[in-house]
């Protein structure tokens, strides 16, 4: 098994939904033989599927990752490259290419066309590799910018990079000294703006696809109200929050 399929192993397991899996089987395994075992592992379960899905928790967490970097408005010098990085998709003929884009790459997609909208001298490089589909995450959003409107001869691909440090790896040496503009979504931002920064590139963060938009009042009752989409959410910030520890150890120890 290869370092990159491994981290994307233990990074499922460890998610908080598998967690909760874990933690059932577990109960289930000392039901007979040590019930009250059984139960603290239940209550486990329990407990943090229901803080993980509690948008008071998950939308305090996010916030701290998302805030870090503002959503861009204007570079007061002309823009270089617009680098876009990867995401997923699903090619499927019968759809309209755009339509093939998962949610992350069409939030990107959009700030991306906003962003040469202001700065049209830009050229746009996309990113991202195959997976486990037959054509590579760049080559998907370089259809799709062309299809509305961007000219073919102003985006450039990056085909290989599995993951943002090799994302930065590979384009950094590309964009060396050129004014840049980096977008990804606000969750990812810090993380992605460390490794372009240790390879010698200091962008200029465009965050998109923000979780929390706008925070209700602690006081609202809404707020403990478990939901699927703050698990989700909270799956996120766990991930997220994997990689940048990861991130730190390689600084650490490189």
């Amino acid at each position: 098994m290869d370092l990159f399929l491994l981290k994307k192993v233990i990074s499922v397991v460890i998610m908080p939904i598998n967690m909760v899996l874990i933690l059932l089987i577990c109960s289930l395994f000392y039901f007979r033989s040590r019930p009250s075992t059984s139960v603290k592992y239940l209550v486990s379960a329990f407990l943090l599927l229901f803080v993980s899905s509690m948008p008071i928790v998950s939308d305090t967490l996010m916030v701290t990752i998302e805030d870090h970097y503002e959503a861009f408005t204007r570079s007061s010098k002309p823009v270089d490259y617009i680098v876009v990085l990867g995401n997923t998709h699903s090619s499927n003929d019968a759809l309209p290419v755009t339509s093939q884009l998962a949610t992350g790459s069409l939030q990107r997609l959009v700030e991306t066309l906003r962003i040469y909208n202001i700065h049209p001298e830009a050229r746009i490089i996309t990113s991202g590799f195959t997976g486990h589909d037959p054509v590579s995450n760049a080559e998907k959003m370089k259809q799709s910018l062309v299809l509305l409107g961007i000219p073919e001869q102003k985006i450039i691909t990056e085909n290989f990079p599995k993951d943002t440090e090799e994302e930065a790896q590979l384009i950094s040496p590309r964009v060396q000294g050129a004014n840049v503009v980096l977008i990804t979504n606000a969750n990812h931002m810090p993380r992605s703006m460390k490794y372009f920064q240790l390879a010698g590139v200091f962008p200029i963060a465009a965050p998109t696809g923000y979780w929390v938009k706008s925070q209700h009042s602690e006081s609202s009752w809404i707020n403990y109200v478990p939901t699927s989409r703050n698990l989700e959410q909270t799956t996120v910030i766990w991930y997220e929050s994997l990689g940048r520890v990861v991130q730190w150890f390689k600084v650490l120890f490189n």
